[in-house]
């Protein structure tokens, strides 16, 4: 299976503070990889070291074959690596159409406005309507569509599973599964246990800036004892 992202033994600090802890963490090209754990364990840090927000001290980070460790943010956006960010972080005000332009990249012109739009036809309704004024969930397809307009071969979400009602998180998991199907690479962040590994290829379970759990989602389903560990989950 080859291999769109290799994250090798990223250690990574705020400061003095020692978040993450020699984290390792394979994303296969078409795959979902979920990063499952509680709040506080260094799951986003984990993101902004692939994004160069926050630059892992040691270790590498390799995307398509080229280590991008050293790389400005923009440059990896450039790259082939998109977000969608914890609480959406649309332009509020500006407007759907105006939040989709401005994210547009000249890569491959294949996420045209027109193809945006046919995977998330409420956009269209609301093109001219201000991205403020959207319903939480409507801001969660807008994040989504803005990152698919800067052409990625790897999406990284973070929780955005958060706030949605249930009937939207199952909108949201077939958007994923969707976009999993067109080919596109996925590291999902998140702490919705059903949701995560109803579209997750693979799993990891993170602690304390650690990896500690690896698996199929059937296999983390069946174990117990990870998930009332490190997850919270009572059986």
């Amino acid at each position: 299976m080859q291999k769109v992202l290799e994250v090798k033994d990223i250690h990574t600090y705020y400061g003095y503070s020692y978040i993450l802890q020699g984290i390792s963490a394979d994303v296969d090209k078409g795959h979902v990889m979920a990063i499952l754990g509680r709040n506080g364990v260094g799951k986003t840090t984990l993101i902004r070291s692939i994004l160069g927000l926050t630059p892992a001290r040691q270790g590498q980070v390799v995307f398509k074959g080229t280590d991008i460790t050293q790389f400005q943010p923009h440059r990896i956006a450039r790259a082939g690596i998109g977000l969608v960010p914890q609480g959406r972080r649309v332009f509020q005000a500006l407007t759907v159409r105006e939040n989709l332009t401005v994210a547009a990249m000249d890569r491959r012109q294949g996420w045209t406005l027109d193809r945006v739009y046919s995977y998330f036809p409420v956009l269209k309704e609301r093109e001219s309507q201000r991205a403020g004024s959207l319903s939480g969930g409507e801001q969660e397809m807008l994040a989504i569509a803005r990152a698919m307009r800067c052409e990625p071969d790897l999406l990284l979400m973070d929780e955005p599973s958060e706030g949605l009602s249930p009937l939207l998180v199952k909108e949201l998991a077939k958007t994923i599964l969707q976009l999993k199907a067109k080919g596109l690479s996925i590291l999902l962040v998140e702490q919705k246990l059903p949701f995560a590994l109803g579209v997750a290829d693979s799993v990891c379970v993170m602690s304390k800036g650690r990896i500690v759990y690896q698996s199929t989602p059937e296999e983390l389903r069946q174990n117990e004892a990870i998930k009332s560990q490190y997850l919270g989950v009572l059986t």
